[in-house]
């Protein structure tokens, strides 16, 4: 009976202890993290990114109300996206999408989701125009538009000719044709 009683005991000592979870980050935590990411030569230390992603969207799960968290969660998703973490980039975009859909940093997102992520990345031209028509439907006053409607126009384009395309439209304003 005291073996029970005592086995008992312990096991509700160790569920306690995982059930508080981790400490609880500050800003400081973040700042100390952001310190080590970048290498002397400024390149990024790909050794220690994912852990400084890792625990600014951990701050911003703990902390979903601080002004500060949508950013944190937005330089997670760069973090991701850097290092071509598709999957990640994706939950951490979802994520800042639904929390702050409202702020400046949701659109932003969106596009580095499309553009880098489906289009660069993946290839998954259908996704990434879906994200374009998104951001232009819902986020139709955003400081990104400009780039936004070139990206779905130049949506699949090789580059080169998208230059070209660029240099005729010069050319047609240069000759009075626009």
């Amino acid at each position: 009976m005291k073996k029970t009683l005592h086995l008992m005991l312990v096991a509700l000592m160790a569920f306690g202890m995982l059930a508080c979870g981790e400490k609880k980050l500050t800003e400081n935590d973040l700042k100390e993290a952001e310190a080590t990411l970048f290498n002397e030569d400024r390149s990024v230390n790909e050794a220690v990114a994912p852990s400084v992603a890792q625990k600014y969207v951990r701050f911003v799960e703990q902390n979903p109300d601080d002004p500060a968290s949508q950013n944190w969660m937005y330089n997670a998703m760069e973090i991701y996206v850097l290092l071509k973490d598709a999957d990640n980039s994706i939950k951490v975009c979802n994520r800042l999408v639904e929390l702050y859909p409202d702020s400046n940093w949701a659109p932003r997102a969106l596009y580095l989701l499309g553009s880098f992520v489906y289009e660069d990345q993946l290839k998954d031209l259908d996704k990434a125009r879906e994200l374009y028509e998104r951001i232009i439907n819902e986020y139709p006053d955003c400081d990104m538009m400009p780039s936004v409607q070139a990206s779905l126009k130049y949506l699949g384009w090789a580059p080169e000719d998208i230059i070209a395309d660029i240099q005729m439209s010069q050319m047609d304003v240069e000759e009075g044709q626009w």
